[in-house]
């Protein structure tokens, strides 16, 4: 099972010992599912030795990436009017569906209320009434914002430790799974023929 090399750095509460100085830290740089992970120092993420940052400038993400990726400007221009196209879009597609559910919210109330007025509590109806037709609640509270952890690529050559870190693991598991199925050892010594 191999895995891209993208790393996330996160902080954990426990310090582990750093993979290349062996110094306990707390910071950790793991794959987006967890499948590796590594702990190691601030100090070596900015060592371009050890892994480099992806969307700095220099990678063709940042600022200056779409000149180095080739894109022209009216490229450019044309993937943020499609984006937000589909940003409006979606807007009056979430205003839409908020109209539905309030429309049918509104139809289970006068329901209700009409219910109530033919079972001949008259008082009791209009005294639920002006409290049914409140408006809708919107939640006004802002979500909070996702935390964006920083992204980081491994040096070529720490990538291919921890492959082959992690395809050895794997064979080690697949022997272990395996071992009780073969067939053991003889037990008793093969006879020999006496030379002729």
């Amino acid at each position: 099972m191999s895995f891209t090399n993208l790393y996330y750095k996160r902080a954990v509460g426990t310090p582990k010992a750093c993979y290349v100085c062996h110094k306990p830290t707390t910071t950790v740089l793991a794959t987006i599912n967890t499948v590796d992970f590594l702990y190691t120092c601030d100090t070596h993420l900015s060592d371009p030795g050890f892994a480099s940052q992806v969307g700095t400038s220099n990678d063709g993400v940042g600022a200056g990436g779409a000149k180095k990726m080739g894109l022209s400007p009216e490229e450019i221009a044309k993937v943020k009017a499609e984006w937000e196209e589909r940003q409006k879009k979606k807007a009056e597609r979430a205003k839409e569906k908020e109209k539905d559910k309030n429309k049918d919210k509104d139809e289970k109330d006068a329901a209700s209320t009409g219910e109530d007025k033919a079972k001949g509590s008259g008082k009791e109806a209009d005294k639920t009434l002006p409290g049914s037709l409140s408006p809708p609640s919107t939640s006004t509270s802002p979500t909070p914002p996702t935390p964006t952890h920083q992204r980081y690529t491994l040096h070529r050559d720490i990538f291919a430790l921890r492959l082959a870190e992690h395809r050895r693991r794997r064979q080690v598991a697949q022997a272990r799974e395996l071992a009780p199925r073969l067939p053991g050892a003889p037990a008793t010594p093969l006879p020999t023929n006496p030379p002729s």
